[in-house]
């Protein structure tokens, strides 16, 4: 199982009533555990697994030792497993002990403890997660919200996709995407005073539509027809009255067709669990990749666990440009001369990633500057002065469409809680609707696209090269996109695909030999990974530019080895910096081979 289904599975146990004999083999499936496994629990002599020496205990070995017990009796019961002569000599790693009312539980490793409700224990999943074998407990507890929001659009997702199998078919599913990112705004918008009524959007589909959902479709599209519709002229059009309590918002999100697919009562449910969520606890920055997951077949399987964590992107950032800006501030102290120059530097850097996949690198980037200016301001007497760093510096290149509309969504989403966290809620608030309509992140193939030509090095245009890569399809009517704060200085980073020669397609191979093709004959063996580099090495021969990659050190070794020399000859004529398996950064082939 992974983090999004365990979530679920506690989840439910959690919101079913509860049941004193069924709760531990319950607990234990939740996190994966076999039937077979728990019915040698359950069991009674010779044959059973179960290890505790309490009354009404069990202990799975190398586990969890849990009991439920009297109500009110929570605290001492969980003493007497700390204390258990068995609980030791059977290596549990954790205790637990509940009533039905409380909840308490202990990870006996580290001491860590969690006491809570019986109905709000499903929030401290990841807890737990060691019982399923899952590593990555840090990042999963500290992005739980994430995880249980990415669950149920999961369900909702493929609840539709059930009930419209034609929404999964080419010529439906940006359509299909569209809709779903439409719903994370709103969910998120209703959440956070955007649309200035808590739950306005769950409460308008559960008042205004059937309880069989028979008429959903219909209500989400009437809303997301006000709210592509300036104010002005939404009596002229016949926007319905109680749509029209929702603000203006467009900014390309709700502008084209309104078409919604069709619920059911089983889909309708789900969009009102969704909506119950408190999304004012969103993390744009891990969100993006694990919901990306919802759109794509083969990724759903391992929901939760495709991401890039915010460690490993900061080992990519901080060295490629962040640390200079903060040893700029501090080298700054509280010279309001040097701190303008500073701020006005970053307001035209610009952060280039073209395989942004959901935004992860943009969004940590814009986030970590945006600290960096708050302090600026902080020391220059101005706390609620306007950001100057625009969303538009931040670009992308991302193939999948869903990806790249989630890439934008999540950037907005960061720029209106950075305003809430660096500014002030109110200001936030008022500065925020309408959406601009600026499109900043390309949906295409980066290996095929001038990079250049979407993020140029110097003016203010820049040509869309193809009307179907735009993403919200809101440059459609014009030849060039105007952006400000051009100029500065690119960085270029993200974790490209780092696919192998055995592993890449036809179309992959094809992409490989446009990038190489008039550089060298022996390209075969290098990762396709190795195509990013050599792209970002022509830009960065045109520009004021730097660049990091993630990457395995595969790139420099095996068979891709006799090309290093070749390789190293076509991308070192700049700084390039590596993040190599190990967690290094370092100079890319530099240190591997003398040229």
């Amino acid at each position: 199982m992974n983090a999004v289904e365990i979530e679920e599975a506690v989840s439910q146990l959690a919101e079913a009533p509860f049941n004193s004999e069924e709760f531990p083999s319950a607990f234990l499936e939740a996190f994966g555990n076999k039937s077979t496994t728990i019915q040698r629990l359950k069991s009674a002599g010779s044959g059973s697994t179960n290890q505790s020496d309490l009354p009404g205990g069990v202990l799975q070995r190398n586990n969890i030792h849990l009991q439920v017990c009297p109500e009110g009796e929570v605290t001492a019961t969980l003493t007497a497993l700390r204390e258990s002569p068995a609980t030791t000599r059977y290596k549990a790693k954790f205790i637990l002990a509940t009533d039905g009312q409380s909840f308490e539980a202990e990870n006996l490793a580290d001491g860590e403890t969690i006491a809570c409700d019986y109905r709000d224990f499903a929030d401290h999943f990841g807890f737990f997660l060691p019982l399923a074998g899952i590593t990555t407990v840090r990042q999963i507890r500290e992005n739980a919200f994430d995880i249980k929001a990415t669950g149920r659009l999961n369900r909702l997702y493929v609840e539709l996709l059930k009930q419209n199998p034609d929404w999964d078919k080419a010529q439906h599913q940006e359509a299909f995407n569209h809709f779903m990112a439409r719903l994370i705004f709103c969910f998120f918008a209703e959440d956070t005073n955007i649309f200035h009524s808590e739950g306005l959007f769950t409460q308008t589909v559960a008042q205004m539509s059937a309880a069989d959902g028979s008429n959903a479709h219909e209500v989400l599209s009437e809303v997301f027809r006000a709210m592509a519709t300036p104010l002005e002229d939404r009596e002229r059009l016949g926007i319905r009255s109680w749509a029209n309590v929702f603000p203006y918002v467009n900014g390309g999100l709700f502008s084209g067709s309104v078409e919604v697919p069709r619920f059911n009562k089983i889909a309708r449910s789900y969009l009102l669990h969704v909506g119950s969520l408190d999304w004012k606890k969103i993390n744009p920055d891990i969100f993006g990749s694990m919901i990306q997951a919802v759109a794509d077949e083969e990724e759903r399987g391992a929901l939760g666990m495709h991401y890039t964590s915010v460690p490993n992107i900061l080992k990519v950032l901080n060295p490629l440009f962040l640390d200079d800006l903060r040893e700029q501030l501090e080298a700054a102290g509280d010279n309001s001369r040097k701190l303008l120059n500073l701020r006005q530097r970053m307001a035209k850097i610009r952060v280039f990633d073209p395989a942004c996949g959901s935004g992860n690198f943009l969004v940590i980037a814009y986030k970590e500057m945006r600290k960096i200016e708050a302090k600026i301001n902080e020391l220059r007497g101005e706390p609620e002065r306007r950001s100057e760093i625009p969303l538009t510096n931040f670009r992308g290149i991302e193939i999948r469409h869903f990806a790249a509309e989630i890439a934008r969504l999540a950037l907005i989403i960061a720029e209106f809680q950075c305003d809430v966290l660096h500014r002030e809620p109110q200001l936030a608030l008022l500065e925020f609707l309408p959406l601009k309509n600026d499109n900043w992140i390309t949906c295409g193939n980066a290996l095929r696209l001038d990079w250049l030509s979407l993020c140029p090095p110097t003016g203010t245009g820049v040509k869309v090269q193809r009307e179907d890569l735009d993403l919200w399809g809101e440059t459609r009517e014009q030849a060039e996109i105007e952006f400000e704060n051009e100029g500065g200085e690119t960085y270029i980073c993200g974790n490209p695909p780092y696919s192998g020669k055995g592993k890449l397609t036809e179309e992959q191979k094809s992409d490989m030999m446009f990038v190489f093709e008039g550089r060298t004959k022996h390209w075969g063996y290098i990762d396709l990974v190795g195509a990013w580099f050599v792209k970002a090495s022509d830009y960065c021969l045109a520009t004021d530019a730097a660049a990091a990659f993630v990457s395995t050190n595969s790139l420099v070794m095996g068979r891709q080895a006799p090309t290093g020399r070749l390789f190293y000859r076509m991308v070192s004529k700049f700084d390039f910096h590596i993040l190599l398996s190990c967690g290094l950064i370092m100079q890319l082939i530099k240190r591997l081979y003398s040229v």
